[in-house]
């Protein structure tokens, strides 16, 4: 741990002890800079509070302990431009925890409370800086609208600060959504053959063997108006091969006529019959 010439080693120990706290624990819109290697000096940048001219900035200041501290108070300047009562033009600030009402036993986190405190209630009896503090009690709104001006222009901007959870639910949705669109899960498939409620027709895959051929003269359909009954013109239709075969084993094998040679013989043979009746 780095010393300081100007402060005695038992002050040093005992501000080391409460730098820490004041690290590890802030105070409420302060936070304190923590150098070790110059206790003399400490740093903190304090939000303006809520409701103020100052909100939404963010001002940095300083307090400078003197070699007899703590028997004597430590002494405040704000770094950033400010319009306030009870804080200089140069900076120096003007409360009485810092002058007639310092005591040895009061630590750092009382002094910057107060310091913050004295943003949100200015005291203009006291006033440092006499423009503001007579436009204080004069006219609070245009002294307020003074104070936004400065706030605006030479504040520090507050970081935003980051969702808590946003990363989480954002990878949440996305493994929902891969989970509904997945087409190899086995818990979709009822989905992957309808859209909009409409049930989509099941195409065979490329890759399955082909169907065995029907039978000649048997419907492959078997429900419905569609269903074949025996004897219909699609089920007994033959083959033209098959046909002009029947024909002929019908005319004999060789004969050209067919049916109508055969008819013509039965004639023949029935006048034959009639001539030997008369004899």
């Amino acid at each position: 741990m780095a010393t300081n010439e100007n402060l005695p080693p038992n002050v040093i120990k005992q501000l080391a002890k409460e730098l820490k706290n004041l690290d590890e624990t802030p105070p409420e819109g302060i936070n304190v800079s923590i150098n070790d290697d110059d206790f003399s000096t400490i740093f903190a940048d304090i939000e303006g509070p809520a409701g103020t001219p100052y909100e939404n900035g963010i001002f940095r200041m300083k307090l400078l302990l003197s070699h007899d501290f703590p028997h004597s108070p430590p002494k405040g300047y704000f770094l950033t431009k400010i319009f306030h009562p009870n804080i200089a033009t140069n900076g120096e600030i003007c409360v009485n925890t810092l002058k007639k009402d310092w005591n040895p036993s009061l630590g750092l986190r009382h002094v910057l409370l107060v310091v913050r405190c004295l943003l949100i209630e200015p005291f203009p009896e006291s006033a440092l800086n006499e423009q503001a503090g007579k436009m204080l009690l004069e006219n609070y709104e245009e002294y307020s609208r003074h104070a936004r001006l400065y706030t605006g222009i030479h504040a520090l901007k507050p970081k935003p600060k980051p969702k808590v959870g946003m990363i989480c639910e954002s990878t949440t949705a996305l493994n929902v959504e891969n989970t509904k669109i997945s087409p190899k899960s086995p818990l979709n498939a009822d989905h992957t053959n309808t859209v909009c409620g409409t049930a989509l027709p099941v195409l065979p895959s490329p890759l399955a063997p082909p169907a065995a051929p029907s039978k000649v003269g048997v419907s492959t359909t078997t429900t419905g108006q569609d269903q074949q009954q025996p004897g219909s013109a699609e089920t007994t239709a033959l083959p033209a091969v098959v046909i002009a075969a029947a024909q002929k084993t019908i005319g004999g094998g060789g004969g050209g006529g067919g049916p109508a040679k055969v008819l013509t013989d039965k004639k023949k043979i029935d006048a034959r019959k009639k001539s030997l009746k008369r004899l």
